[in-house]
């Protein structure tokens, strides 16, 4: 199991509680309330402007929310033992230091979170990136290698909940399998896992369960299992039809 022992004894999910924030006039999240249970894969849907990088951001504490809150077995981000240890996140592939090589930046990452050395070359295979790739500067990287890299980073800990935001992206079809493959077998382990995607095939593939999100506020919150996957992309874009801020 993945859960480690004081956040098992917490619930060990991920949860939204009447979330709200506004930005000036935008009210960006309206009272979002939903969960991740341990060993659950949940795909998080909605257009440009929706509000799911605003939810995510809360989560993992770069944006504070106006009223409720987001917690990680029962816990804020921030006051979790070790973060890194208990969640791992990947909202964004272009943060890297592109003068380092793949290896350093998770040997960094591994003297931070006070993990042994060997973690580096664990998840260093577990994530594809070959003897080569990491000694070569990730300025160099292409999308996909970055997206193997950033997941590196996120498995590092073996957390006990995945945050990942667009982790397809520039990944190719072999690539998404791996993907695919990767977090059923994390979930498999107990890890509560929260995706978010635009990419609804490979969500309704994958997910247990869909939360749609529109104009800041919950439009769906169902399991794919009890409701079938084939109607998702309709369901989606009914229910999101002139949501999209950014448009």
């Amino acid at each position: 199991m993945c859960v480690p022992g004081w956040l098992a004894l917490a619930g060990a999910m991920i949860e939204f509680s009447h979330l709200t924030k506004r930005f000036g006039a935008t009210l960006a999240l309206d009272d979002v309330s939903f969960g991740v249970a341990p060993g659950r894969i949940v795909g998080f849907l909605g257009p440009n402007g929706a509000g799911k990088s605003t939810a995510l951001r809360t989560l993992v504490g770069l944006v504070r929310p106006d009223a409720g809150a987001a917690t990680l077995g029962r816990m804020p981000y921030r006051d979790l033992p070790n973060p890194g240890r208990a969640v791992g996140v990947v909202l964004g592939v272009d943060s890297f230091h592109p003068g380092r090589t793949g290896r350093e930046t998770l040997r960094l990452a591994s003297l931070m979170l006070g993990l042994p050395r060997h973690r580096v070359d664990e998840v260093l295979a577990e994530v594809g990136l070959s003897t080569t790739e990491v000694t070569r500067r990730v300025g160099a990287y292409s999308l996909g290698m970055r997206q193997r890299l950033g997941l590196a980073h996120a498995l590092l800990g073996d957390p006990a909940a995945l945050v990942l935001d667009e982790p397809a992206n520039g990944l190719d079809p072999q690539g998404q399998r791996w993907l695919a493959d990767l977090l059923r077998a994390r979930a498999e382990r107990g890890c509560a896992v929260l995706l978010s995607s635009h990419q609804l095939g490979e969500v309704a593939r994958l997910a247990d369960r869909v939360v749609m999100i529109g104009a800041g506020r919950i439009l769906a919150d169902r399991s794919l299992a009890e409701a079938g996957r084939d109607d998702l992309e309709e369901e989606y874009f009914a229910l999101t039809a002139g949501a999209d801020r950014a448009a």
